[in-house]
C-alpha cells in the first residue's frame, strides 16, 4: 500500500520540471518557486515524524531520525557549499535543499505487482538523488565530444564546449572558453548582455565600428568630471585609457558582473569583434540533472549502487 505522504511528494515533479526548463531557457528561477515546495516538504516531514512516533508507519525511529539529520544537516549544506565555491547556481542549491526536505527517507510505491524504486537505494534518498544527478551530469562531456566529433572538431575543448557564431552569442547562455578564444580567463555571456544593455548598443554595432567603440568617449552618457583629484577614467591614450569603458561599466554595476574584471571584459570584447565563431561552454544548470536524477531515483533507484554492484564492489 502506498503511503499517502509518499504519493503527495510526487506533486513536486511538475514544478521542479518547469523550474528546470526555465533555468535552461533563461538561467533564472524566481525565488517564489520554492515556497510551495518548502511548505509541502515541511508538512509532509511533520506528518511522517508523527506517523513514525505513533508507530503507524513501519520505520525505526532512530534510523528515520538519522536519515533526516543526514539529509538536512549534511546533504543540504553541500548545496550551499557548492554554490559558494561556484560549482552550483543559486537555483541549484535551493532545489537541492527542497529535495532534502521532501525526500529525507526512501519513498515506496506499489503499482500492481511492481514496487518502486526497482533497485537498491541509499537510505538517505536525497543523497541518492544527488549522486544520480552527478552521474547524469557526467554524461555532458561525452555528448559535447560526440557532437564536435561529428563536425570534425577534435580538440581538448571538444569535451567542454562548442563553437558559436558571433550573431548567436547575445542569445546564448554559457561562458567563453579561455584558451580556445585566446583569453586569460573565462567570460560569462550574461556579463556581455549586461554590458550591451548598459551601453545601449548591439554586438553588430560594436563589430561594425570597433575602433570607435573602444574609445570611452563614444559613450552616449555625459562624461563625469574628475573633480576629486582622481585620474579621469576616460582620458585618451596611454595605458590608463579605459578602453571599451570597461571600468566605467563595472563601476556602474558596482563591480558585480558575473565575476568579470575590466581586463577580462576588454579581452572578451576584442575577441568578439574580431572572430566569427567563439568557443562557448554551455554550462547546463545542475537543476536539469538534479531533476533527471530524482526521476531515475523514484523509478529505478541508486545508479551508483547499481554501478558498484556491477563491478563487484558491493
Amino acid at each position: 500500500m502506498n503511503a499517502l505522504t509518499d504519493l503527495l511528494r510526487l506533486c513536486c515533479l511538475p514544478l521542479l520540471g518547469w523550474a528546470a526548463v526555465r533555468d535552461v531557457r533563461t538561467r533564472r528561477v524566481p525565488d517564489r518557486t520554492w515556497l510551495p515546495l518548502l511548505a509541502l516538504g515541511g508538512a509532509l516531514l511533520a506528518w511522517d515524524v508523527s506517523s513514525v512516533l505513533r508507530g503507524t508507519r513501519p520505520l525505526d525511529t532512530g534510523v528515520f531520525a538519522l536519515r533526516v539529520v543526514i539529509s538536512l544537516g549534511v546533504v543540504a549544506p553541500l548545496g550551499l557549499l557548492f554554490w559558494r565555491v561556484g560549482a552550483f547556481g543559486g537555483a541549484d542549491a535551493k532545489a537541492l535543499a527542497v529535495l532534502c526536505l521532501l525526500f529525507p527517507s526512501v519513498p515506496a510505491y506499489q503499482f500492481s505487482n511492481v514496487a518502486l524504486p526497482l533497485a537498491e537505494t541509499s537510505g538517505v534518498f536525497s543523497l541518492t538523488v544527488l549522486t544520480n544527478a552527478a552521474l547524469v551530469g557526467g554524461t555532458a562531456p561525452v555528448y559535447l565530444f560526440a557532437r564536435n566529433a561529428l563536425a570534425g572538431r577534435f580538440t581538448p575543448e571538444s569535451f567542454v564546449g562548442r563553437p558559436v557564431r558571433w550573431r548567436e552569442l547575445p542569445n546564448t547562455h554559457g561562458r567563453l572558453l579561455a584558451r580556445a578564444n585566446g583569453l586569460d580567463g573565462g567570460f560569462d555571456l550574461d556579463a556581455l548582455r549586461l554590458y550591451l544593455c548598459w551601453r545601449g548598443a548591439s554586438l553588430e554595432r560594436l563589430r561594425a565600428t570597433p575602433d570607435r567603440s573602444r574609445d570611452p568617449t563614444s559613450l552616449p552618457e555625459e562624461r563625469p568630471a574628475p573633480d576629486d583629484g582622481a585620474i579621469d577614467p576616460f582620458a585618451d591614450g596611454g595605458e590608463r585609457a579605459d578602453l571599451w569603458a570597461a571600468a566605467a561599466f563595472l563601476d556602474a554595476v558596482e563591480g558585480n558582473a558575473y565575476g568579470t574584471t575590466p581586463a577580462r571584459l576588454r579581452a572578451a570584447l576584442d575577441a568578439l569583434v574580431a572572430r566569427d565563431r567563439l568557443w562557448v561552454t554551455p554550462g547546463i544548470p545542475f537543476l536539469v540533472p538534479l531533476f533527471v536524477g530524482l526521476c531515475l531515483a523514484l523509478v529505478y533507484g541508486d545508479l551508483l549502487y547499481a554501478a558498484m554492484g556491477a563491478f563487484g564492489l558491493l
